[in-house]
């Protein structure tokens, strides 16, 4: 006769199996929802600064949609190509674990996507909270080609700073009356720089200091006695930026997707590639006038630059009128005043408040101990010019930029498919330097060959190797502030300072209790900065100057990280609709 189990012996084994299940699996029972998009990249006419030019957009908007998640959630995002250009997005600063397929830099995790074809992209999002990006990753297309980010705590997990009565996003950009791939087209053919911009943007409108703009002109509606939770995102091709409200305090919450120990600012520094989230506490009674919020550039190359400010407007409500929404019009307005457009010492000082909040729930996870140490310089250096042509670089050569004196030759194949299916040769070769190979006085009077070397060179990192990479700005063509973004980290800032870093005495100075913990670094001009991480991500991740023209010029690089032993240490094969070159 067959024993029979009693139902609350299955319920005891269910119990039991679902207990196991969720010891080795704790991400089950957190696991959060997917959420589909659909992005159609297509042309649409915009009209700005009197004048109408077709752009690259995602679903006929500009800026485009924004992509909004919580922590632990899946996004699934079908992109369709429609234009004539090829195209990839890049979902800036997601961490990707083990999701490189989804990285989108173009020749480095994918084949771009040619015109009628899709591609879906599909990543989670793990332990990041706040706001990060979207934007093309492929020649100049990221001029119009960008949304928002927005990444909510997990249900039920509070803000660890006051709720905010409304959140609103705030991405500054860059905008040409000139088609943007025609002229980054000619200045790689010249060898000079390219055209400046004609207006800076914020949320797709230059505002009324330009010509013809005033009805283009962004307007923050607020009550008096509120808080508001800006996310402010740096879109801009070419330029950090200066912000500031006039007669107003922000508090600095969050930058790059991680909270921070919140500090009161007037005015604050984004460089291109970062994202700052600040809560704006309107006044408590109704000021009776308007006030302008302004950005324009830091720029500290010796290049020409877009010297313009954008500004948008901060209105309050009038709660003394009869209807529940009225703005007064013909108010007095404040401007802000703003840094020089070449104040380092701003900068450094704003930079370096930035601290992680290193509390129990929010840790600063930084490497105490490191396996690998790395000094990259950053900065321009010269290219011949082709015979029988004539060039507007320096001396008649053409610009070009680098890392460790490598300008970053593009390959015609993916990276990561070339690693994937071990077809690297002829494609890359992993023997970056780790130190510059010809050392000189970075900072000092420069040497006067400045021809680069080029080729395409990768770093190869074990799995779970901790990293310190220091990286030093030149004076090759003079000394500049570098953006660097890293693709697939976020990584530690554990120091900075101005003149060359001296391995001696520098590391002394380092904060491992609870630096900033970002996606985007400025290397400081005439200086150094410092940064740590862990590389438990496998695949391969670009590094590169988040300034259009410089990574157009080869400030890049890429670093391999090997799959680990574990199964989810390694890199899943790529998905089968991935774009082929």
């Amino acid at each position: 006769m067959g024993s029979s189990s009693s139902p609350s012996c299955l319920l005891t084994g269910v119990f039991l199996f679902l207990s196991v299940l969720v010891s080795a699996f704790p991400s089950v029972v957190q696991a959060g929802i997917t959420r589909h998009y659909k992005f159609d990249v297509q042309m649409a006419n915009v009209t700005r600064l009197c004048s109408t030019k077709s752009i690259v957009t995602v679903n006929g908007q500009f800026p485009g949609p924004r992509i909004v998640a919580r922590e632990g959630d899946r996004v699934a995002v079908k992109v369709i190509n429609h234009v004539p250009y090829n195209v990839t997005i890049h979902w800036h600063g997601v961490r990707q674990l083990r999701s490189g397929w989804a990285d989108g830099p173009a020749y480095v995790t994918q084949c771009p996507i040619p015109t009628g074809r899709s591609y879906v992209y599909n990543f989670t999002i793990v332990g990041q909270r706040g706001t990060l990006f979207w934007h093309a990753h492929i020649s100049w297309l990221r001029a119009t080609l960008y949304g928002p980010i927005i990444i909510l705590p997990e249900l039920g997990v509070p803000y660890p700073f006051t709720k905010p009565y409304r959140e609103v996003p705030v991405i500054f950009g860059e905008w040409w009356k000139a088609d943007t791939e025609a002229i980054i087209h000619q200045a790689l053919q010249t060898g000079g720089g390219p055209n400046v911009s004609d207006a800076y943007t914020i949320n797709g409108l230059p505002g009324p200091l330009y010509n013809c703009s005033a009805k283009d002109t962004f307007k923050l509606k607020v009550k008096p006695g509120k808080t508001y939770l800006l996310r402010l995102i740096n879109a801009a091709l070419n330029n950090e930026l200066f912000f500031s409200i006039a007669n107003h305090t922000v508090t600095v919450v969050d930058v790059d997707g991680v909270y921070v120990k919140p500090f009161d600012a007037e005015t604050l520094l984004i460089s291109p590639g970062q994202t700052t989230d600040v809560l704006l506490h309107a006044k408590p009674y109704y000021p009776d006038a308007m006030f302008f919020m302004t950005a324009r550039p830091y720029a500290t190359g010796s290049g020409t630059f877009d010297n313009s400010t954008v500004a948008a407007v901060l209105e309050y409500q009038n709660p003394s009128r009869s209807s529940p929404a009225v703005f007064t019009k013909n108010l007095p307005l404040h401007k802000p005043t703003l840094p020089a457009f070449n104040d380092t010492s701003f900068a450094a000082n704003f930079t370096g408040r930035l601290r992680s909040l290193a509390t129990t729930r929010f840790p600063a996870n930084v490497p105490q101990t490191v396996d690998r140490r790395f000094l990259f310089t950053v900065g321009l250096g010269t290219s011949p010019c082709p015979k029988n042509q004539t060039c507007q670089g320096p001396n008649g050569t053409k610009f070009s930029a680098t890392v460790n004196n490598i300008s970053f030759a593009s390959p015609t194949t993916a990276l990561l498919q070339a690693h994937f299916f071990g077809q690297s040769r002829n494609v890359y070769s992993p023997d970056f330097p780790v130190v510059p190979l010809m050392p000189f006085n970075y900072t000092g009077t420069p040497p006067n060959n400045t021809m680069v070397s080029n080729g395409t060179k990768l770093v190869v990192l074990p799995f779970n190797t901790s990293v310190e990479l220091v990286m030093q700005d030149t004076s090759i063509l003079g000394t500049e502030s570098h953006p660097l973004h890293l693709h697939g980290y976020n990584f530690f800032v554990v120091g900075q300072g101005f003149g060359n870093y001296d391995p001696a005495s520098d590391p002394a100075k380092f904060n491992l209790v609870d630096p900033a913990e970002r996606n985007t670094v400025g290397v400081p001009a005439g200086g150094w900065v410092a940064i740590r991480f862990l590389a438990d991500n496998p695949g391969v991740w670009f590094m590169h100057c988040h300034i259009e023209a410089h990574m157009s010029w080869g400030l890049k690089m890429a670093w391999l990280v090997l799959d680990g032993e574990l199964p989810n240490q390694k890199l899943p094969p790529p998905p089968s609709d991935l774009p082929k070159c």
